[in-house]
């Protein structure tokens, strides 16, 4: 077999479906999010697919303690956790983590995607005879987490609560139970009826693993999520979320009861066998937590900003996905002029939005995917919506009908 025509040939089919992904070299501008120097494109750009949804990875108090924690402690935390990486910084991190969420103990791992693969491959690995009740639309590190565990997996469609209580009624009442959804779905932005889950969760003794990686530092009175927003942190076994989204850093954790933490602690190889994170990162990270446990002015202002990009999409009647979160897709369904008007906002208009496609999103609901931030100024917001509506011209694609004003 020739192996690297193998691989040309495989991305001259991914190039012609319009699905190849092109890298933009980014370099940020601190102070100035969400400006941006494209290294391999037009030069000054403005971000508007970021994940760093409030800006945090600028906010001089994240600096200022990772700046502190590089000069006290050096640059890397010098090995795993269970040989010389656990510092006082993660240790820290961990404990307002776990204040985050209302549960007794918290565990710090490398990514999001670590935390869900790591913690759900134990607990579903080693859990004897346990049943999985996987959300349709689960994310492909949960995803990945149970598969690598060899459970037994039962998918309930999407948001269904009528159809997740078919499936835990056709299981054996003795069968261990676990239901594995997300909060914030993070290609649509529709959430998840968390009350409803735990309801079933607790008529049929099952427990539950909630994903708020979409949803902490953005909801919540302190920033815990879409279940503090409800009142219904106490009601979920597991809560797992990130440090690379709202909080502007980098790492995923969990939080939930002492025993729990500790057992993924002692078994989970994608913790036990991975190096620390800096302590530096954890000091920032933890310097970021507490910030928006008593500051809201960050959310406010982030869903006010929000608010204005969907009001001034439904202007010109550009087809978005109407959802309660922050995350506004914008829908082309065609994978080329997708990438089309993607690559001219970022060329023509110094506009960053990555185009997502299939296999990110089903083929035909091909999308730009907008999250706008409260350091997104309003002359951002308006070049940003008349070269959308310019493109959408070009393009000759279907637009919503414009609501009377």
């Amino acid at each position: 077999m020739n192996f690297e025509e193998f691989f040309a040939s495989a991305l001259v089919t991914l190039k012609d479906e319009g699905n190849y992904r092109h890298f933009a070299e980014l370099e940020r501008h601190r102070g100035t999010f969400p400006s941006a120097t494209c290294h391999n494109g037009p030069g000054e750009v403005t971000i508007w697919c970021s994940n760093d949804y409030l800006g945090m990875g600028q906010n001089p108090k994240v600096l200022d303690a990772m700046h502190e924690a590089l000069d006290r402690t050096g640059a890397g935390a010098g090995g795993t956790r269970n040989i010389s990486g656990t510092t006082h910084d993660h240790v820290l991190l961990e404990a307002e983590l776990a204040d985050l969420h209302g549960k007794e103990a918290a565990l710090l791992f490398t990514s999001g995607y670590v935390s869900n693969w790591a913690a759900l491959g134990t607990l579903c690995a080693r859990i004897p005879d346990l049943v999985v009740l996987s959300d349709a639309l689960n994310h492909a590190s949960l995803i990945e987490g149970i598969r690598y565990s060899r459970a037994r997996k039962v998918i309930w469609k999407h948001n269904d609560v009528g159809d997740l209580e078919e499936k835990l009624r056709a299981l054996p009442a003795e069968v261990p139970k676990l239901i594995v959804f997300e909060s914030v779905y993070s290609m649509d932005g529709d959430i998840a009826p968390i009350a409803e889950i735990c309801d079933l969760a607790d008529q049929y003794g099952a427990m539950t693993y909630l994903d708020e990686v979409h949803g902490v530092g953005l909801y919540g009175p302190r920033g815990g999520g879409i279940a503090e927003r409800e009142g219904l942190m106490d009601r979920l076994t597991v809560i797992e979320g990130t440090l690379g989204k709202a909080f502007g850093v980098v790492g995923g954790y969990i939080a939930a009861s002492a025993a729990l933490c500790d057992f993924v602690r002692s078994f989970a190889s994608g913790f036990i066998f991975t190096t620390a994170l800096p302590p530096a990162v954890a000091a920032g990270a933890a310097a970021s937590v507490r910030h928006l446990k008593d500051s809201s002015l960050e959310r406010t202002e982030h869903q006010k900003k929000v608010e204005e990009v969907r009001r001034k999409l439904d202007e010109i009647g550009l087809p978005h996905i109407d959802n309660p979160s922050h995350i506004i897709p914008v829908m082309v369904g065609d994978p080329v002029k997708c990438r089309y008007i993607s690559d001219r906002l970022l060329e023509d208009h110094g506009i960053y939005i990555q185009p997502i496609g299939y296999p990110t999103v089903p083929k035909g609901t091909e999308r730009l995917r907008i999250t706008p931030s409260p350091v997104h100024s309003k002359a951002d917001v308006k070049r940003l919506i008349s070269a959308l509506e310019a493109l959408w011209t070009e393009c000759q694609l279907a637009r919503q009908p414009i609501a009377a004003q």
